[in-house]
């Protein structure tokens, strides 16, 4: 009989995007400090998709000349001749078509202790199944959207209607708290579409894990948590056991690799807690006509700002799609750069976002608030100003305002616009009022729990050593 390989290897598979890339890195990184072999297995799109996912390629390579010590295997592309239309499906039917080369990767592996999957790889289970390695699930979003989304399954079965035709109505789930259903995400709005119909199959398959980490951290979502350690929110069945592993973001030294951002040279210039942040994340953007309404609410807040621009996109749809430097004097009111100039200043597309939030003059974060956002300013103690787009952003805003009570929300999100009145009420409230007190002394508290959560012997440390433990990847 064959001798057990000593260092088993664990095989990280990572969807296509920027905000999961990221993520599974950082896990990456937390396997490696402990000893444990790891390798990220990558999907490579095919030629005949190259329109929608030519960001993703220039993101893989920047993450892995980032990341040397870090293992990345590049699938071979599927045979895809005739993709899907619509990119979601497009990126879905990617996913599913690579899992016969994930498969043949595992075997091709001398020892594999675990295959930790992006929830949208959840296809790769039947790869797992079919090699008997343990498969777990590193869930990128909130324990929020997790305890709603493992709970879909039993309310599609069980009730009539979509929610794209139910307004506000607030639906429940267990551990959250109740959600309007215009809030719920893109995906899952039409019961009829087939988009909707693969991704309650994939929530449905959830529960076929050997366990879920969760890049969160308890003491932010103890009553989502609470719920999935509990098994309420899958009825019937037994839920994997959930891991929080989180906050993983990047770290300060990974951040500050290369010459220091000219932009935190002008944050050393401001006050303390003075300057508003806004930056939508990598794929996030508003429109020409939002663009404007945000400056002349910023202007007329008369507030400090570092504000990142990106070019709206063509195609609201195609948001994901690159896009040209914005004109910013096409875009911004006419003189706006001038009459701001001594207490604002204006990026094009990046800004080095966990460094600025971090930095002591943000006082305010207006984000999209992706997950990723979420974590970053709640682990820095900052007010988050709630302006979400797509994906599960929704989700995020209502438990970011409801549950955490560390945000609040930027109204006219879900409309045509959002105004310029609002964009000014909201940057005033926030940085002017006591309410706005009250939130930074919720964000400080966060932050405080944050750290705790990281520290030796902390909740999501002793969580990891679990999740080792439970993988037979230490003793």
């Amino acid at each position: 009989m064959e001798a057990a390989n000593p260092n088993p290897t664990v095989v990280l598979h990572a969807c296509l995007g920027v905000g999961h890339l990221i993520p599974m890195v950082e896990l990456a990184k937390l396997f490696l400090l402990r000893g444990v072999p790891v390798v990220i297995a990558v999907p490579t799109p095919p030629a005949s998709t190259a329109d929608f996912f030519s960001s993703t390629a220039s993101a893989v390579a920047g993450l892995e000349a980032a990341n040397p010590s870090i293992a990345f295997h590049h699938l071979p592309p599927p045979d895809y001749p005739d993709p899907d239309p619509h990119p979601f499906l497009q990126m879905l039917d990617l996913l599913r078509l690579t899992v016969p080369s994930l498969l043949a990767f595992l075997r091709s592996l001398p020892s594999v202790a675990a295959l930790v999957l992006d929830l949208f790889c959840i296809d790769s289970l039947d790869a797992a199944a079919q090699t008997g390695v343990p498969a777990y699930i590193y869930y990128t979003s909130s324990a929020g959207d997790l305890a709603a989304f493992l709970h879909l399954p039993r309310h599609f079965a069980t009730t009539e209607g979509s929610f794209r035709d139910m307004g506000k109505a607030p639906l429940g789930f267990p551990g959250v708290p109740p959600i309007p259903a215009s809030d719920m995400p893109h995906t899952v709005m039409d019961r009829a579409d087939p988009i909707c119909t693969i991704r309650i199959g994939h929530y449905g398959r959830i529960p076929e894990a050997r366990g879920v980490l969760v890049n969160t951290y308890e003491w932010l979502e103890a009553r989502a948590v609470g719920a999935l350690r509990e098994g309420v929110c899958v009825p019937g069945r037994p839920t994997p056991p959930v891991y929080c592993i989180g906050p993983l973001i990047v770290s300060d030294s990974a951040a500050a690799q290369g010459e220091r951002h000219a932009c935190l040279s002008w944050l050393d210039a401001q006050p303390e807690r003075s300057v508003v942040f806004l930056c939508f994340g990598s794929m996030g953007a508003v429109s020409a006509a939002e663009l404007k309404e945000i400056a002349h609410g910023l202007e007329n807040s008369g507030h400090r700002f570092l504000w990142v621009v990106r070019t709206p996109p063509a195609d609201p749809a195609k948001f994901f799609l690159p896009r040209p430097e914005p004109d910013l004097d096409a875009l911004l009111p006419e003189g706006f750069t001038e009459r701001t100039r001594d207490r604002g200043m204006v990026l094009k597309m990046w800004a080095p976002q966990v460094e600025v939030l971090r930095h002591a003059a943000t006082g305010a974060f207006v984000t999209h608030c992706g997950w990723n956002s979420v974590l970053e300013a709640a682990s820095a103690g900052v007010p988050m100003l709630c302006w979400p787009q797509y994906a599960e952003q929704r989700l995020n805003k209502v438990f970011v305002v409801d549950e955490m009570k560390v945000g609040v929300v930027m109204e006219g999100y879900d409309e045509e616009l959002v105004r310029a009145e609002e964009v000014e009420r909201k940057v005033r409230l926030v940085m002017e009022s006591e309410e706005g007190e009250k939130l930074r002394e919720r964000l400080a508290l966060a932050k405080e729990k944050a750290a705790e959560a990281l520290a030796d012997g902390g909740p999501s440390r002793m969580a990891l050593a679990e999740f080792l433990k439970h993988s037979k990847l230490s003793t």
